[in-house]
């Protein structure tokens, strides 16, 4: 875009919104510029705006098909797919603005939210209820629930709960031309016509912005309580994991850490895990009989191989049992400075060759890269770490990040659990679809966007 192209796009912008919604400030734009993703480029946006109410997105969306310009919508950029990554002479649409909790009714189980709001804002105020927002991501406290749509997220629970696609029953959807569709329900039950709520669930911009959601909640659960076990090998580990859920058992959540993930936690928390540990497993149980299924699951977990088996009596001991999954990010990043975190799933009982075929990986590369995963559904997130400073080290990353790609889709995977696509999986995603796929997914794209400017050069 020319520069007076630009001028133009931004006059426009000045006046059909309030002068605070409109930023142009280049060093303040400039901190819009991307998501949290290694290796994906992104430009210097034109514009920034942050709108308040539907009525303003619908403006921008308007000027942007009368002006075709290229929209970039987004959340609080806590992504790692590089989705919200901004392209040159674009508008970057901020929903962080619409932050409202508009309705929560505890009859119907349902809360009405604008896209800004955050998970953790939205978990506290359903709770004062008695009721609970079960998708939980890593990064809950910052990532807001249009963020969370955008990528069809997940987090610790989904093993027991599902992800943010199981959660959403409708949605307003300003589309390109500006007009505003209202899909799906309020009520419990609903299949009228083709589901356009579940298309736009995990769609990352490109098919509408989403102004508005729907959600289902639940019952608040009972406390959870946590079980450790410690293997000599991801295979024993792995095996565990099988057993489990042939067993009919069903954890609040079941994490699995490799040892190199271990190792990098013991190094900065000083926790005394054993160097020996190959893998640790965790699992967790929020039902009345909580107790008793961990012992259940204890024995399983000794049949499988584990060295050690550590049940907690109490939430206190069930915290500090899950405080090394928790601090496995800020570990491995300790490693080099810089982590590539990637987000393969595989069937369950794939994950040990997963863990095992990654640190091959890491050993023909000579990097560390240490794998956590929701053992429970089969998503695991090898991490990277590397120099980023040191040329070669990067590359070496970023041919390790497509080695497990590769790996994932070896072993009846798919490329993306719950980070999205956005611009670091594009190719990884044509491979997976095949031709036909690919191209039906592109004629949808372009039902919606005829034009070509959401989210333009993402996803597909």
């Amino acid at each position: 875009m020319s520069t007076a192209q630009s001028t133009t796009v931004v006059a426009r912008l000045r006046e059909a919104l309030p002068a605070e919604a409109v930023l142009t400030d280049p060093d303040v734009t400039a901190s819009y510029a991307h998501d949290m993703a290694s290796f994906c480029s992104a430009g210097s946006p034109a514009a920034v705006v942050l709108p308040r109410t539907v009525e303003d997105v619908q403006r921008v969306l308007r000027l942007a098909t009368e002006l075709r310009v290229p929209v970039v919508p987004q959340g609080a950029r806590t992504g790692l797919s590089g989705a919200a990554n901004a392209i040159d002479g674009c508008v970057v649409l901020s929903l962080l603005r619409m932050d409202r909790v508009l309705e929560i009714d505890p009859v119907n189980r349902i809360a009405v939210v604008e896209p800004g709001v955050v998970n953790a804002d939205l978990s506290k105020a359903v709770a004062e209820h008695g009721l609970s927002y079960p998708p939980d991501p890593s990064s809950w406290e910052q990532c807001t629930i249009g963020g969370n749509i955008g990528t069809g997220s997940g987090g610790l629970c989904c093993v027991k709960y599902g992800v943010t696609a199981e959660y959403v029953l409708g949605l307003d959807v300003v589309l390109a031309d500006g007009r505003l569709l209202s899909t799906g329900r309020r009520t419990a039950k609903g299949v009228a016509g083709y589901d356009l709520t579940r298309l736009f669930v995990g769609a990352e911009g490109t098919l509408g912005v989403v102004v508005r959601a729907v959600l289902a909640l639940r019952p608040a659960p009972p406390r959870q309580l946590v079980l450790a076990a410690e293997f000599g090998s991801a295979r024993a580990a792995g095996e565990a994991v099988a057993r489990i859920m042939a067993a009919g058992h069903t954890p609040s959540l079941l994490e699995l850490m490799d040892g190199t993930s271990v190792r990098a936690v013991n190094r900065l928390t000083r926790m005394g895990l054993p160097e020996s540990t190959q893998a640790l497993l965790l699992a967790a149980f929020d039902t009345p009989q909580a107790s008793e299924e961990l012992a259940a699951v204890g024995e399983l977990c000794r049949e499988s191989g584990a060295t050690e088996v550590v049940p907690a009596d109490d939430q206190a001991e069930s915290e500090l049992l899950l405080a090394a999954r928790r601090a496995t990010l800020p570990a491995l990043e300790a490693v080099t400075g810089t982590t590539m975190i990637d987000d393969v799933c595989v069937p369950r009982d794939r994950l040990a060759e997963l863990i095992d075929g990654v640190a091959l990986i890491a050993e023909r590369q000579a990097l560390t890269i240490g794998v956590v995963a929701h053992a429970g559904d089969g998503n695991a997130h090898p991490t990277v770490c590397f120099d980023a400073s040191d040329p070669d080290e990067a590359a070496r990353a970023r041919v390790s990040f497509d080695e497990i790609m590769a790996l994932g889709l070896e072993l009846g995977g798919t490329i993306t659990g719950e980070h999205g696509v956005g611009v670091l999986k594009k190719d990884w995603l044509a491979r997976e679809l095949g031709p036909v796929g690919l191209e039906l997914q592109r004629s949808v794209r372009r039902v919606f966007d005829p034009l070509g400017i959401l989210n333009p050069g993402k996803v597909l």
